[in-house]
């Protein structure tokens, strides 16, 4: 059996706002039927909908406590990184142990989250990170970040409307008419495709910026207005069709590029990432202030350092008049649907690391050794590293 004799730990969340949860009875029922004991803490499931009644009739053992939550398992499977529990008094690293083996998103290249990798690789966890599992075709089924990527371009958009002080579509009134609002949309991958397609729903003339060509290609078929940044295609993309993390020279080229649009968005929507890697700054302070009071920015790449250099991980803030929203779980505000996709996701990478109750990690496969970020007392992630030594 896969998960024979190990014991599966489910903590509650304790981020602000996160509502989602690692598993649901659907997937307690799987990991039950390969071998293993799940354990959930009260009331986990709680935000998603999920009573632990549920989780108890899917065969599931509720526990009282995080704290033990963390010293019976073998693996933590979590939705967020390790962050300080009130309840508890003490952060969630120092509840885990030696050998644990942790899955969950780190995002280790924020700067934010480098003292948690160090304090991981200092209690010897064995920690995954579900935000660099590449985008391959056998790793499909374990993608969360394009899971939680959909839905954080859906209800990043939708919040950036319902804060919009004006109408998004073209009105017409006793007054005369009203015209629509604009909206920008930088990175058009998963999530910027999602905010790009609300957009248009909504009514807004919408732009849209990336530097590869593929990308470009997908967002004006939505309809975006695309503006072109003059990036060559052999520098912006990388192996997989990901983008590349920009020389500096590129990158000054790429914000002047997209100055002028910048200064007449309403809305502006930022999700450019480079997988594994610290999010490329595309809106300096001087792009900001040339935006009209009332203006949003919603920094979906927050997870990985933000894309705006005003962006606050957490916060939603004003700035000359101008909101940034540095909001770090928009897909919990999606809960139901979020956490299906994620507990689907994290069970089939979970069943990928396991065969017969014993953890197989092959660092020359593209789906362990990408995502694995501490072993051995050691950060072994190659853009936490970077991100680490260049801070």
């Amino acid at each position: 059996m896969q998960f024979k004799g190990l014991k599966i730990g489910v903590p509650k969340e304790v981020m602000s706002g996160e509502r989602r949860v690692a598993v649901i009875p659907d997937t307690v029922k799987k990991l039950t039927a390969e071998g293993a004991k799940v354990l959930i803490e009260k009331g986990a499931g709680i935000g998603s909908y999920f009573s632990d009644e549920e989780y108890l009739n899917a065969g599931a053992q509720i526990v009282d406590s995080t704290e033990k939550t963390y010293a019976a398992a073998d693996i933590i499977m979590k939705v967020k990184e390790p962050l300080f529990n009130s309840q508890e008094n003490k952060c969630e690293v120092d509840m885990m142990h030696e050998n644990q083996v942790l899955v969950t998103f780190l995002h280790p290249a924020a700067p934010c989250n480098h003292q948690m990798v160090k304090d991981l690789a200092a209690k010897k966890v064995i920690s995954f990170t579900l935000d660099s599992v590449p985008r391959i075709s056998r790793a499909q089924s374990m993608d969360a970040l394009t899971s939680m990527s959909t839905v954080a371009g859906y209800k990043g958009m939708l919040s950036a409307a319902d804060r919009l002080p004006k109408f998004i579509p073209m009105i017409g009134t006793a007054a005369g008419m009203i015209r629509p609002a604009t909206v920008l949309v930088i990175g058009a991958g998963v999530a910027g495709l999602q905010a790009i397609a609300t957009a248009k729903r909504l009514g807004a003339v919408t732009h849209a910026v990336d530097i590869r060509p593929d990308a470009v290609e997908q967002a004006a078929s939505l309809g975006a207005k695309v503006i072109e940044t003059g990036v060559p295609a052999d520098i912006a993309v990388a192996e997989g069709g990901y983008a590349r993390h920009l020389p500096q020279e590129w990158l000054t080229k790429e914000r002047e590029a997209i100055t002028d649009i910048v200064s007449k968005a309403d809305i502006i929507i930022l999700t450019a990432l480079v997988p594994g890697k610290v999010a490329p700054v595309l809106l300096t302070k001087e792009m900001v202030l040339t935006m009209k009071p009332g203006s949003i920015i919603v920094d979906i790449a927050i997870d990985q350092g933000g894309n705006c250099l005003l962006s606050a991980g957490g916060e939603i803030k004003e700035f000359n008049g101008i909101i940034i929203d540095g909001s770090k779980n928009i897909p919990a505000r999606v809960p139901v649907s979020s956490t299906w996709m994620f507990a689907n996701n994290i069970y089939s990478f979970v069943a990928y690391l396991y065969k017969d109750g014993s953890l197989v990690i092959d660092q020359e496969d593209e789906i362990t050794g990408k995502s694995l970020v501490t072993r051995n007392g050691q950060i072994v992630h190659a853009g936490a590293l970077e991100a680490i030594n260049n801070y």
